[in-house]
């Protein structure tokens, strides 16, 4: 972890409810990292919906394999998740690795192998040693208890500066059923699909196919629309876990994801999704600025999101907002590369409230002290209209300072 929290954390750390049918142990294996939990499970006593959404990265991680495939039975019993060795690019090794630990967790919560999930974060290269901690998996399902959501969102950092979390609580039918999510995050990402982990849990009774309609659809415009440095990792995984518990309490089952009954819900994890996504890009190693970027009038959403992340992935856009510098260059710069239709003399671009730009060339009421009392914000929007059609999209970014080189630098140290 970085020495210091990040002034973009946020001020208050929402307050997790437990998620009936889940419950969470932590533990700490030394796998890296020394006085701290590397090590977490998450345990259901009843199997439970699941979906899931992974790296699309050509060199997945090892439990990404086992994830997508052990994803298409839709049932979970547990998950298991280490930080400090993201177990990838470890050939045989990484898969023995794999399979040791799945089994291990399959005695443990007396499950098949199919019904366990695995995850890694940390180092690339390096091979892990499922000797340090397959061997704590008996003793944490048994001592697992409910509610322990900061505890997990702690054990599985690397460099994340802050635990995200996010909860809501939402109605289906009357029924009120809660939803829960943690994440980590902080370099390498640009999540493809999310180093970038996330796992989700509601008491809600949704089948598995809905369960990954639902996600499928929720996670374009969060978590696939945030970046930190355009590198995509190899160990990207979101999961959704539904317990159905609320089942018990007359809450109606959901067989499909585009049930009416379910409109609240779907919008509750839309919302819940881009919570998470946006505090990852707040976390960004080294982050002072958070960057909203907004492309608008663009041919299609889909030609919006690439200029988009075209201008949230620019190295001289993100220096740019580090040093408060309303440079709108480097911003028309970064939709000429997109190779995405655009009309020069069309183009618009405001930072915040103040238009920098008017159709082709400055603003003739450009005010510089206006402009830069934006980029002094913690939150710096960049608006760009390009007057072609009706597409539209937000991307989330950070800015680029000295520390994310130094704590890239000496990463393996």
């Amino acid at each position: 972890m970085s020495a210091g929290v990040s002034p973009l954390a946020p001020v208050e750390t929402a307050d997790m409810p437990e998620i009936e049918g889940l419950r969470i142990a932590t533990a700490a294996a030394g796998i890296k990292y020394k006085g701290r939990t590397d090590v977490m499970m998450m345990v259901c006593d009843e199997p439970a919906s699941v979906a899931g959404v992974f790296t699309r990265s050509k060199c997945p991680s090892a439990p990404v394999d086992l994830c997508r495939e052990n994803v298409k039975g839709g049932s979970l019993r547990a998950i298991v998740v280490n930080s400090g060795n993201a177990n990838a690019f470890t050939g045989r090794k990484g898969r023995e690795t794999t399979a040791m630990t799945a089994v291990a967790a399959s005695e443990a919560v007396s499950c098949k192998t199919s019904e366990v999930f695995l995850a890694s974060t940390g180092v690339i290269g390096e091979p892990l040693d499922a000797g340090k901690f397959a061997h704590l998996l008996d003793g944490m399902a048994r001592e697992a208890v409910p509610g322990r959501w900061r505890e997990a969102a702690d054990a599985i950092m690397t460099t994340d500066t802050f635990a995200k979390v996010a909860t809501r609580r939402v109605e289906i039918a009357g029924c009120t059923v809660t939803l829960n999510g943690i994440a980590k995050g902080a370099g390498m990402i640009a999540p493809d699909m999310a180093t970038m982990l996330s796992f989700l849990a509601t008491d809600a009774a949704i089948s598995p196919s809905a369960l990954q309609a639902m996600l499928a659809q929720a996670v374009e415009p969060s978590f696939n629309s945030v970046t930190v440095d355009s590198d995509t990792s190899t160990s990207d995984t979101l999961l959704l876990v539904a317990t159905g518990r609320a089942a018990a309490r007359g809450c109606p089952v959901i067989a499909e994801a585009h049930d009416t009954l379910a409109a609240d819900f779907r919008a509750a994890l839309a919302d819940l999704l881009l919570d998470l996504a946006r505090q990852v890009a707040r976390d960004g190693e080294g982050a002072r600025h958070e960057i909203q970027v907004t492309v608008e009038g663009a041919v299609s959403d889909a030609s919006a999101k690439r200029i988009a992340l075209s201008i949230a992935n620019s190295p001289l856009v993100k220096t740019a907002v580090a040093g408060e510098d309303a440079n709108w260059g480097r911003v028309v710069m970064a939709v000429g590369k997109a190779g995405e239709p655009a009309d020069r003399d069309r183009l618009t671009i405001s930072f915040g409230e103040v238009r920098v730009a008017l159709h082709g060339e400055r603003d003739p009421d450009y005010s510089e002290a206006a402009a830069s009392a934006v980029m002094k914000r913690q939150e710096v929007p960049i608006r760009v209209e390009l007057g072609l059609g009706s597409g539209r999209w937000t991307v989330y970014t950070c800015d680029l300072t000295k520390e994310y080189v130094e704590i890239n630098g000496d990463y393996r140290s």
